[in-house]
């Protein structure tokens, strides 16, 4: 399906669960899914892989999460598929997905994705999903993939951003809602309101970072959108989340 001739109606945040980073904050898992006016159904990120509600101990042998830190309260409910069926849908009803980067609580579910992957060329030209530590063990979705180099609008009301340094191929987005207006999803990019000040620790490449933060500040400062962090303590519970509309 072609997007350009379609416009954004309509943001619901997805709630991937919960999750304990080491005892020092409890972070949000978010995705997002976008609906435009021609029924297109965009997904925006994937959530934790879907074996960490039936299996969690298999899946942590698996990827060492527990080294970090572990998942709170985490359900069926909280998967890509328990959060889809809140809104009536499978992924089979899914248009496109955009990957913001290769993180496990980010692309944990892409082996279920069957549509078309919107993702930076960098993050895109990793072996495998960046996923967690040094464990490698998702290949990528025999799937089509199309390849973003710079800002990209993908239809009226969503704009793919590349903003590198949390993982050098990180993409965020801004968006304009009908009744919201703009809305920036910085993902990692500024994964909380106190990453700046804190030099960005948990960033690949932290310089780079901070250039994507100065980036996503100048554009909210231009479009007056407001900043949706990535994992932000203190925003997260106030969020509406599916299946209730952000608008």
């Amino acid at each position: 399906m072609t997007l350009s001739s379609h416009r954004l109606t309509r943001l619901t945040i997805l709630d991937f669960g919960t999750f304990d980073v080491g005892g020092k904050r409890t972070i949000g898992l978010p995705g997002y899914l976008l609906e435009t006016d021609r029924g297109a159904r965009i997904l925006v990120d994937t959530g934790m892989p879907e074996d960490y509600a039936t299996d969690p101990a298999a899946a942590d042998a698996r990827d060492g999460l527990s080294a970090f830190g572990h998942l709170v309260n985490h359900s069926a409910a909280n998967t890509l598929t328990g959060q889809l069926a809140l809104l009536g849908l499978t992924t089979s009803d899914l248009t496109a997905c955009i990957l913001t980067h290769g993180h496990i609580d980010h692309a944990g579910a892409l082996p279920l994705i069957r549509c078309p992957i919107y993702i930076t060329r960098t993050e895109r030209a990793e072996p495998r999903p960046l996923w967690h530590g040094t464990a490698r063990p998702v290949a990528w979705p025999d799937v089509e993939y199309r390849l973003i180099d710079r800002d990209t609008t993908l239809c009226h009301g969503i704009t793919l951003l590349p903003t590198p340094g949390h993982t050098p191929g990180h993409l965020s987005l801004l968006l304009d809602l009908p009744q919201t207006g703009a809305v920036i999803l910085a993902a990692d990019a500024i994964n909380r309101e106190s990453e700046p000040a804190e030099g960005f620790p948990d960033a690949m490449d932290s310089a780079t970072a901070a250039q994507s933060h100065d980036k996503l500040m100048q554009l909210q400062a231009l479009t007056g959108a407001k900043l949706i962090w990535g994992h932000d303590p203190a925003q997260w519970p106030a969020l509406p989340k599916a299946p209730a509309p952000f608008q």
